[in-house]
C-alpha cells in the first residue's frame, strides 16, 4: 500500500495567510527551520496507478499538480477513483468545487456529513449542475467494511470518533455519530494497514485495539498543548473545544501512542502555531524520542507488499 501526504497542515495551511505568529512569520521569512504545508488530505494507492482520495482541501488543485501519479494519462482523465470525506469541515471538503470538471465525482460519506453538504453547505447541491454532480455513496459506521467501486485490494473500514459538526453545520450544537470518522485501511493483497485520523478529540480502548492492529497510524497532530492558541496570541479557544487531543500533558496524544511500540506513528493536520513544525525545536526532539514523525506534503509512506516468487523467477 503506497499512501501520498498531499498536504499536512490544519485549516488555513502553514504559514496561514492572515496570520503572523512566529511560526507563520518565520517560515515567511526563512529564519526558522521548518517548511510551508497546505491543508491536509492524503491519497492511497496499492498500484500506483488507482488511487482514492481522501478528503479534498482547497489546495486539491495545487497538491495533485505536484503528484505526477494521479495525472491524467490521454486528452483528459485522472487517477483518482474516488473520494472518502472524514468529515464535512471546510477544510477537508471545499476541494470538490475544485474538482468540478471531472464529475461525476463519486463521494463516500456518512449521511451526517452528506447531510452537512446539502444543507449548511450545500456543495451536493451545487455540483448538481456539471455532468452529473456527485455520485454518492453512503458510509456506514456499524462497524462493517467496505470495498471502493474500481479499486482492487483496499479495504475500507469508517470509525465513528468523538467530536463536533463544523460551526456552519445545523445541528453543531447536537452532534451525533457520523459526524467524524477515523478509516481503518487494509491492502486485502499485501496484508498492511493505516488508521487514518487527521481529527481526534480522544483516543480510548476501542481505538487504541484498532490502532494496534495496524502496521501505521496517521493521526490528529493539530495541537501541541490545550491552550496553544492563547500562547500563540491569535485566540482564546481550547484544543478540546475545538475536538482536538493536544499532543503534550497527561493523557495527551504522546501518552496514547505509547501503546503502540511496534506500529509507525505520525502526525497530520498540524495547526500554524504547532511548535513540532520547527524541525529542531525541543518539541520535535521530543517526538523523535518517541519515535513519532511529522508529516509534510509530498511525504510518501510505502507499507510495502511482499514479493511475489513464480515457478518462472526460482
Amino acid at each position: 500500500m503506497r499512501i501520498r501526504v498531499l498536504g499536512a497542515a490544519a485549516g488555513g495551511g502553514f504559514p496561514q495567510w492572515n496570520c503572523n505568529c512566529a511560526n507563520c512569520h518565520g517560515v515567511r521569512s526563512g529564519t526558522l527551520n521548518t517548511r510551508a504545508r497546505t491543508q491536509s488530505s492524503i491519497a492511497v494507492s496499492v498500484d500506483g496507478e488507482r488511487w482514492i482520495l481522501f478528503n479534498a482541501s482547497p489546495d486539491i488543485r495545487a497538491q495533485l499538480e505536484h503528484f505526477p501519479e494521479i495525472h491524467p494519462r490521454g486528452v483528459r482523465g485522472t487517477g483518482i477513483e474516488a473520494i472518502v470525506l472524514v468529515d464535512s469541515q471546510i477544510d477537508h471538503t471545499t476541494g470538490l468545487l475544485m474538482l468540478r470538471e471531472g464529475c461525476p465525482l463519486k463521494v463516500y460519506a456518512t449521511d451526517m456529513v452528506q447531510q452537512d453538504l446539502s444543507t449548511g453547505f450545500p456543495i451536493f447541491k451545487m455540483l448538481d449542475s456539471w455532468d452529473g454532480g456527485i455520485d454518492y455513496h453512503q458510509l456506514a459506521i456499524d462497524g462493517s467494511s467496505f470495498e471502493v467501486e474500481g479499486i482492487d485490494g483496499l479495504r475500507l473500514t469508517a470509525v465513528a470518533l468523538t467530536g463536533k459538526a463544523p460551526p456552519y453545520s445545523p445541528h453543531r450544537r447536537n452532534p451525533h455519530p457520523g459526524d467524524n470518522i477515523g478509516l481503518l485501511i487494509e491492502d486485502t493483497l499485501g496484508g498492511s494497514s493505516v488508521f487514518y485520523a487527521p481529527g481526534l478529540g480522544d483516543v480510548d480502548d476501542r481505538l487504541t485495539t484498532i490502532m494496534q492492529r495496524c502496521d501505521c497510524v496517521m493521526v490528529d497532530g493539530t495541537f501541541w498543548q490545550e491552550d496553544e492558541m492563547a500562547l500563540a496570541g491569535v485566540g482564546t479557544r481550547l484544543a478540546s473545544e475545538m475536538g482536538h487531543l493536544p499532543q503534550s500533558g497527561r493523557g495527551g496524544m504522546i501518552e496514547k501512542l505509547r501503546a503502540l511500540p511496534e506500529q509507525r506513528k505520525i502526525l497530520i493536520h498540524i495547526n500554524n502555531t504547532n511548535p513540532i513544525l520547527i524541525e529542531d525545536s525541543k518539541q520535535r526532539e521530543q517526538l523523535n524520542d518517541e519515535g513519532i514523525e511529522v508529516a509534510f506534503d509530498g511525504m510518501e509512506v510505502d507499507l510495502g507488499r511482499p514479493v511475489l516468487v513464480t515457478t518462472d523467477s526460482v
